[in-house]
């Protein structure tokens, strides 16, 4: 049986807490979000927002139905936030979403309300369900059930942007050649710029992909790192000093 409990130097590296201060963490719910890649939503109102100074004023706040993940009010203040979640703090309408960050992993970024409905997410496999449908597994959980003919044309690891209000696909990027790649896990996550080569492998995921960021950095990770953000920008925020507006 899983423990319900967790040591803080048990916890991630990247948590913005001190292993010092006392023996035991907030241990993320199963949810969406492997524990490795995601942050309990108490420690993100506490730690990284500010709007809380103790445990027990965040576990106020969540409670009393103020913070929304991905469009919906969020009551458990274990639920774990992941890559490209958009947080919304209701009384104050501000909005953030979860991008890696070089040094901090994962850390929110401030984005507009008219940007907060929309998500990317990328594929992580595709199966055959019952009617002949094409079922889109999406890295954080989500399923979309599409017809044959339509999901045909998503391959696995490319991304969808989702309008999560009404839960449909707006967007689609290939992860492929001059698409913009954004580096989410390894030495170099945080790292975002254009897909220049792909070396194929054996393994689809274990595939080397090398990027160039705009400040002419070269940059290679594998394909399984990456995440395919737009074509010739990217199609949601995922720097602080942009500003994007989805078709």
């Amino acid at each position: 049986m899983p423990s319900r409990h967790l040591r803080r130097y048990q916890a991630p590296e990247w948590w913005p807490i001190s292993t010092k201060e006392a023996v035991w963490v907030v241990r993320p719910s199963p949810g969406p979000h492997p524990l490795a890649k995601s942050l309990p939503l108490a420690l993100l109102v506490r730690d990284v927002l500010r709007y809380a100074k103790t445990l027990r004023e965040a576990r106020y706040v969540i409670g009393k139905g103020l913070i929304k993940v991905d469009g919906r009010v969020r009551r458990d203040y274990k639920y774990p936030v992941g890559l490209m979640d958009v947080v919304e703090i209701v009384p104050t309408n501000e909005v953030y979403r979860m991008v890696p960050h070089p040094t901090k992993f994962l850390w929110p970024i401030p984005i507009s309300q008219e940007e907060a409905r929309y998500k990317l997410c990328r594929i992580e496999n595709k199966t055959m369900v019952r009617g002949g449908q094409i079922q889109l597994n999406l890295h954080d959980g989500r399923n979309i059930q599409l017809p044959y003919e339509e999901g045909s044309k998503y391959d696995t690891l490319d991304t969808v942007l989702i309008d999560i209000v009404e839960n449909r696909i707006v967007d689609h990027v290939k992860l492929e050649l001059n698409s913009l790649g954004l580096i989410v896990d390894g030495k170099n996550v945080g790292y975002y710029g254009k897909i220049t080569e792909i070396i194929q492998t054996y393994r689809k995921r274990e595939s080397i992909a090398k990027i160039v960021t705009a400040d002419g950095k070269e940059v290679r990770t594998i394909i399984d790192y990456l995440f395919a953000v737009g074509k010739d920008k990217p199609l949601i925020t995922i720097a602080p000093q942009q500003s994007v507006q989805p078709q």
